[in-house]
């Protein structure tokens, strides 16, 4: 029988402290074997996370409390074990791959100094040895150009690059453990078949256990031997993976099973107007060097982009991270600058100012990815969705407070909830937030930057199908950009395709997904079936 690594018995946790405690996870039993990889699913707000920070002891000490349960790890009981021996087993015997790299990275510090400060720390090497060793591990989790990289801070590198660091940092020491919550959300396939192949390797190779973090079931087909199932902190099935998709037992079980992305995109008139063209689009970022701080060179993000895209149709632009996508939609936004020729409505946009921009930004809106970085903490959600109005519109209180709750509606969110702030909603409920901020200003274009990524596939099914009842009702044209083909396919009438910087395929959705014509194309579209 295998032994044992992790062993996590009745493991119940509360938030709000010792005198008023709220009970987030109940009883939850389970076993990591040595290299063995157990996946731990479930929707947003099922304890996974809960559980995973616990082994660490991560949870804030002020409100956290263990109502019972222990943890053993090895021979050590992770619970009662002093802080200063916790710090050795953190980062070195169990590594940890969070799911938000730009809150767990050190926006101060370059990646290098990061990777070099933690092999230094637990593995006691010198700096040469060090940096050559994070250089190695950059290249390993499939980072370009590693040795300019090493020196970027994380806000220069794309999200895949920076969910890649994650990975190296956690890896790095080489640990015994490794928890990964939800650490290949950000990347597109490609990316994130490597990642898997890596993580995989590094298995065998080290005998390393993996406790899986996911809301993805097509990883955990792929990467797991056993699956538990969590709803609202508690375990509801376990099984190993063939049997758990083969015959799974909880109604809950099989609604994650069956919500992957379905349907086809909504009707459309071939006939109707172009509304947004772009003619040669390019963005180049000069990178500076020298004594006198000259431009050297350029970081080519994109290159020769021509499209068109007409009134009420879906633009899918996919592609790996760093490709240029989310580049070539803050172009046409007018958010970074830009050469070539940028159409909206047959105004050439390129040649506005911030002045004449402004009436033409009403029409033209956003949804980022990660709804939490993108809403104001401090503000409540009736000021978040309303700020539009007050900059576009010369409007009464009692006027904007209407229209709030009218969106509000529109997007299936409670209107009553208007006064809270965004920490007190789930994922979900906050990408609808930045939806309804987006739609009150009535826009025709809606630039929609990995808006479903980050959420659970039950969850991403309800965003989806929202956006495409706005679409039909309004006559929205939106330009998605996505790592997720399936999704790409449920929505988008075409679809166009990025590899560094220039588009390679370019075509009706069912056309570049039925018959790829370039070699990258036919490898996306082979890993999105896996």
């Amino acid at each position: 029988m295998t032994e044992p690594l992790l062993n996590i018995q009745d493991l119940s946790v509360a938030f709000g402290g010792k005198n008023n405690p709220r009970t987030v996870t109940y009883n939850v039993s389970l076993t990591v074997n040595k290299g063995e990889t157990l996946a731990l699913v479930g929707e947003s707000g099922s304890g996974k996370s809960v559980t995973a920070n616990a082994i660490l002891r991560l949870l804030p000490k002020a409100s956290t409390v263990y109502q019972s349960g222990r943890i053993h790890f090895d021979d050590q009981e992770l619970l009662s074990l002093s802080e200063r021996r916790m710090r050795g087993v953190r980062g070195g015997r169990i590594g940890m791959i969070f799911q938000e790299p730009m809150v767990s990275l050190n926006p101060l510090h370059k990646i290098g100094k990061q990777l070099v400060e933690t092999v230094e720390i637990h593995r006691g090497l010198r700096p040469n040895k060090a940096k050559a060793l994070a250089l190695s591990w950059l290249n390993k989790v499939g980072i370009r150009h590693p040795e300019r990289k090493i020196n970027a801070y994380p806000h220069e590198l794309s999200g895949g690059e920076r969910q890649r660091v994650m990975i190296a940092l956690a890896l790095i020491n080489e640990p015994e453990l490794l928890i990964a919550d939800e650490p290949t959300t950000a990347l597109d396939v490609s990316v994130q078949a490597q990642i898997l192949d890596l993580l995989k390797d590094l298995q065998q190779e080290l005998g390393m256990a993996m406790l899986f973090i996911t809301h993805d079931l097509s990883i955990v087909k792929r990467i797991a031997n056993r699956v538990c199932v969590m709803k609202e902190g508690k375990l509801v099935e376990t099984a190993d993976c063939h049997t758990l998709f083969a015959s799974p037992k909880h109604p809950y079980t099989k609604m994650l099973i069956d919500a992957d992305p379905s349907g086809k995109p909504v009707t459309v008139d071939a006939n109707n107007a172009h509304l947004v063209q772009t003619h040669d689009l390019k963005v180049w970022f000069p990178i500076m060097g020298g004594v006198f701080k000259r431009v050297i060179d350029h970081t080519k993000a994109v290159t020769g982009v021509n499209f068109t895209l007409k009134k009420g149709h879906t633009l899918g632009l996919v592609g790996e991270s760093g490709s240029g996508k989310s580049t070539t939609g803050m172009a046409i936004l007018r958010l970074v600058e830009s050469e070539g020729g940028i159409v909206f409505d047959k105004e050439e946009l390129s040649q506005l100012d911030r002045k004449q921009m402004l009436p033409v930004r009403r029409r033209m809106q956003v949804v980022f990815q990660d709804p939490f970085s993108a809403l104001n903490p401090r503000m409540s959600v009736a000021q978040i969705i309303g700020e539009g109005l007050r900059v576009h519109q010369q409007l009464s209180e009692q006027q904007i407070d209407e229209q709030i709750c009218q969106v509000m509606e529109e997007v299936d969110l409670d209107k009553q909830t208007r006064h809270r702030y965004p920490n007190e909603f789930s994922g979900g409920q906050r990408q609808r937030i930045a939806i309804a901020r987006a739609l009150i200003l009535k826009p025709e274009f809606l630039l929609l930057d990995e808006p479903t990524s980050s959420l659970d596939r039950t969850v991403q099914a309800q965003v989806l199908q929202l956006l495409k009842e706005l679409q039909v009702k309004y006559g929205l044209t939106y330009l998605f950009i996505s790592h997720d083909l399936n999704v790409v396919r449920s929505l988008c009438h075409d679809t166009m395709v990025l590899k560094e910087g220039k588009v390679i395929e370019y075509g009706a959705t069912e056309q570049v997904f039925n018959a790829p014509q370039h070699q990258y194309t036919k490898q996306l579209v082979t890993l999105s079936h896996l």
